[in-house]
């Protein structure tokens, strides 16, 4: 009999309430996220406004409340004012962060458009690069304030009569990072974002401002970075930024699977720091995460520096993911869920054929790739109250990583739907592994459903002649027994969500 692993959980033991926004995504103008992503004018699917209906429905099914734009690397060097007005007239421009021809058929105004049919909302980041606070204080007004002054009558002019009220802005992308058009030392970012800031609030005091943090746990500068950034801005920002991407470079499943462990510890580092400044500015005000870019990053990375410049939309970042990545993926959203007390949003980077969940083909079919499915079902079952997950279970050692435990597992109570969903990731590569969960203070109850991610191929993806080659089932084996405990069998290298009614 293999080792088993458990679970037990108290309704009253609460990590924190879910924000939706966990479960948000991101579109910048790269590779094919915007153009043969979202919109493709002359597609057979493509609706009065030339966007896709196919990759629409996708977006709707994955019920996804927030999605960052337009960058990202794009938004440092961007001009947002070459995205508004008519179309005919929007200038094109060398866009230097991915070296590409941006053609401006789509800016702000489409994007909000696309937003509400996707039934989202839009996060706008401002650019910190090659502009500053008096780009970000036209934009908010552009965007925000209802009429009477020339940015908000432009807007009119332009077809738009009520405001966007855009509610969150990010102040600027990746500062910390050599690559960044207009990279900055810490000391310049945070005085820069503050002052913009300011303005912004003044112009619209309903805004949330999110603040620049590092761009990876490996940056020489973290987490001086943060510290130094939120000492020059804790008064005027909500939250700071953490972006990460994970790959399995050396194929080594084993140690690839275990990488959740440094988000952890990423986001536990951030927490930290933030309570730092918060103390010594004795503030009452938490700063909390907006882990605003994580993925899974490496698949396309020979065939991007290939790729010649000044195209329009050429096909850039478009990994084509496996069984492996959709387990590090729901790894990754169970870590973000351990800390729901904290991690307030989070943006999957990005939602259409950029390191996506969908891909799509220039005037083809649209599909599912694998880690799809874990970001679907933590954003439609993943909604309540995180509860404190005390779990025991055997342990692995891989090349980077000590004390692994094959079961990654967390908790939801939604309290309003009388349901608990367990996520679980088996990490155990050749073997299954019996699981049980103790949900002591619930009383009596019910499987509603225990579905399952696996396949005998850690590297099967799905393609458009094979859309559905790794998918759910729902023929998981859960089950309560005679002491109102949940028995089930974890399949090997499997992502599992169990269904609970109370």
């Amino acid at each position: 009999m293999a080792d088993k692993a458990s679970m037990i959980v108290d309704k009253d033991f609460q990590i924190g309430e879910v924000d939706k926004r966990i479960y948000g995504s991101f579109i910048e103008h790269l590779g094919r996220a915007v153009y043969g992503g979202i919109y493709e004018a002359d597609h057979p699917q493509a609706d009065e406004q030339g966007f896709r209906s196919d990759v629409l429905e996708l977006v709707k099914g994955l019920d996804v409340p927030i999605v960052r734009y337009p960058g990202g690397n794009f938004v440092s060097g961007y001009n947002w004012e070459d995205g508004v007005g008519p179309v005919d007239k929007r200038p094109r421009r060398l866009e230097l962060a991915w070296r590409t021809i941006e053609p401006n058929w789509i800016g702000l105004n489409e994007f909000v458009d696309w937003c509400k049919k996707a039934n989202t909302e839009a996060m706008m980041a401002v650019n910190l690069g090659t502009r500053g606070i008096d780009e970000a204080r036209n934009l908010i007004e552009y965007s925000n304030h209802p009429s009477g002054s020339y940015w908000s009558d432009l807007r009119i002019q332009h077809g738009y009569k009520n405001p966007h009220n855009i509610k969150t802005w990010c102040l600027g992308n990746e500062m910390d990072g050599p690559w960044q058009i207009g990279h900055k030392t810490a000391v310049e970012y945070g005085r820069l974002a503050s002052e913009t800031a300011k303005v912004m609030r003044w112009t619209d005091p309903a805004i949330e401002l999110v603040a620049c943090g590092s761009s990876a746990i490996g940056m020489q500068t973290f987490p001086e970075w943060e510290s130094t950034v939120l000492d020059l801005t804790y008064n005027e920002v909500d939250y700071i930024s953490i972006h990460q991407y994970y790959g399995n470079r050396s194929n080594d499943p084993a140690n690839f699977l275990a990488q959740s462990m440094s988000m952890d510890s990423f986001i536990n580092t951030v927490i930290s720091t933030a309570d730092y400044v918060q103390a010594k500015k004795r503030g009452k005000k938490k700063i909390n995460l907006s882990f605003d870019e994580w993925n899974v990053w490496y698949h396309s990375n020979e065939s991007d520096r290939k790729l010649d410049p000044w195209q329009i939309a050429p096909p850039q970042l478009e990994d084509v993911y496996n069984h492996e990545d959709a387990l590090v993926v729901g790894c990754m959203l169970i870590s973000m869920l351990k800390r729901a007390d904290r991690v307030k949003m989070a943006c999957i980077a990005q939602l259409v054929n950029v390191i996506a969940p969908i891909m799509t083909e220039n005037g083809g079919a649209a599909w599912k790739q694998t880690i799809y499915y874990p970001y679907m079902h933590t954003s439609l079952f993943g909604r309540g109250t995180v509860l404190v997950p005390l779990v025991k279970s055997p342990k692995y050692d891989s090349k980077d990583f000590t004390d692994v435990p094959y079961l990654e597992a967390v908790a939801v109570h939604n309290e309003e739907k009388e349901e608990v969903t367990v996520f679980a990731v088996n990490r155990k590569l050749d073997e299954a592994l019996p699981f049980e969960i103790d949900l002591r203070s619930f009383g009596s109850c019910r499987i509603i459903e225990h579905i399952v991610l696996e396949n005998d191929d850690l590297r099967a993806t799905n393609t458009v002649d094979a859309q559905d080659r790794v998918k759910p089932h729902s023929g998981g084996n859960a089950a309560i027994d005679g002491n109102g405990k949940i028995e089930a069998t974890l399949g090997k290298a499997s992502w599992n969500v169990i269904r609970i009614k109370l």
